[in-house]
């Protein structure tokens, strides 16, 4: 049995989500699932697309049935902006909101977080006061997250972001942002379109490999957190991506999506985010194709210092291919196996292809250096220098 190159804490702690509820069609028992909680006043937060498709309907339905007032707000939009959290804040504010519910993707989640924290009858903070780690204080109002994609595991994470500028990203970090509730409802997601589907799909997968690897906090429950993870969506990402309707298939990513979210939660995501955060904020590139963009250039970077991990984890992920040879060698069989899966799902593999000019790499390179926050958690350390060599292989230049 080979040992770990990465020691794996026995010191640690694990914070997660207070109840988690997996159930196909559970959107439309959202009013049971909160009864606990008696609402008099609803707000639910989403975004234009998820009301386009009618995806919340069936749970605005539940409320009225129920005799509780519910109302909306489809206005997030992606990397929500102070802005757009402080117009919830107004919504939440007209309508006495006495329980939040997130219902979308990602960016939905997190503005509902902060707003569940901030309206509050006693909140004494404004959204300025609780950036960074730890800053938010008092309580918040009941809190109901329901992802509708099987990506950023948010209903199970501590952390929000919003963009507090032309091309900055700001985090506020606090346990107060895990909810009462995530709801797992695979139905919501059956319906994604090919590309999202794969690109938030990869990036549950980069959470769970990252979490894996993570240099700070790795422990035993992210640790086999990350492995089922990962096992559920090696064998079902394909299906998910080409066949969107198989049930099977979307429950299993969904909830290997959430088990991701845990594990990194609680061992955090390092380089491939960080050199992923800077894309998004420039070129506006959604954040799950971000992270494919750089994921199989960061993973060989880090071979030097996770390459045994890595070779653990490639059975897990690819259970069907033979993988052979010395530990680095698997390593490097799981980062081709990586690359090939980004193909087969037809994601864009280069910068080149997203009109990123090549001018504007040391660019990059620098505001990735900047996301101390997570190059800390990385396996190898990253110099500048390195981050550049990255993107300049992302941009299809090595």
């Amino acid at each position: 049995m080979t040992k770990q190159a990465l020691p794996t804490n026995t010191n640690f702690s694990f914070s997660t989500s207070q109840s988690i509820i997996c159930e196909w069609g559970g959107a439309a028992k959202l009013a049971d699932i909160c009864h606990a909680y008696s609402p008099t006043s609803v707000l639910l937060i989403s975004d234009a697309g998820i009301k386009q498709l009618g995806l919340y309907q069936a749970a605005l339905d539940s409320f009225q049935q129920a005799g509780i007032q519910v109302d909306v707000f489809s206005e997030v939009l992606a990397d929500p902006s102070e802005n757009v959290v402080n117009a919830a804040l107004t919504i939440a504010a007209q309508c006495h909101a006495d329980l939040v519910v997130g219902f979308g993707g990602g960016s939905s989640l997190d503005v509902a977080k902060i707003v569940a924290l901030l309206a509050h009858p006693q909140s004494e903070q404004s959204l300025g006061d609780i950036y960074g780690v730890g800053n938010a204080k008092g309580e918040r109002l009941p809190l109901v997250q329901v992802p509708t994609t099987a990506g950023t595991g948010s209903e199970v994470t501590q952390v929000a972001i919003v963009t507090t500028g032309e091309t900055t990203k700001a985090g506020i970090v606090t346990p107060l942002f895990l909810p009462d509730i995530a709801l797992l409802d695979a139905e919501l997601t059956v319906n994604l379109p090919p590309n999202v589907s794969a690109a938030t799909g990869v990036d549950a997968m980069v959470h769970a490999i990252e979490a894996y690897t993570s240099k700070v906090k790795k422990n035993p429950i992210s640790d086999l957190l990350a492995k089922e993870a990962l096992a559920l969506m090696g064998r079902n990402i394909d299906t998910a991506v080409h066949h969107g309707h198989d049930r099977s298939a979307r429950e299993a990513m969904l909830l290997g999506a959430m088990l991701a979210g845990q594990a990194f939660a609680n061992a955090p995501v390092a380089a491939v985010h960080a050199l992923a955060y800077p894309l998004g904020g420039h070129f506006h590139i959604p954040h799950g194709l971000s992270n494919s963009l750089v994921l199989p250039h960061v993973l060989r970077f880090n071979v030097k210092g996770a390459a045994a991990q890595y070779a653990e984890l490639a059975p897990i992920v690819f259970a069907e291919h033979m993988f052979e040879g010395s530990v680095k060698e698997i390593a490097a069989q799981f980062i081709q196996q990586i690359e090939q899966l980004i193909a087969r799902l037809k994601l864009p593999t280069t910068l080149k292809e997203m009109d990123i000019p090549e001018s504007f790499l040391p660019r990059l390179a620098d505001d990735a250096m900047l996301q101390t926050r997570l190059l800390v958690n990385n396996p190898s350390e990253l110099k500048r220098q390195d981050a550049l060599a990255i993107y300049q292989a992302a941009y299809g230049q090595i």
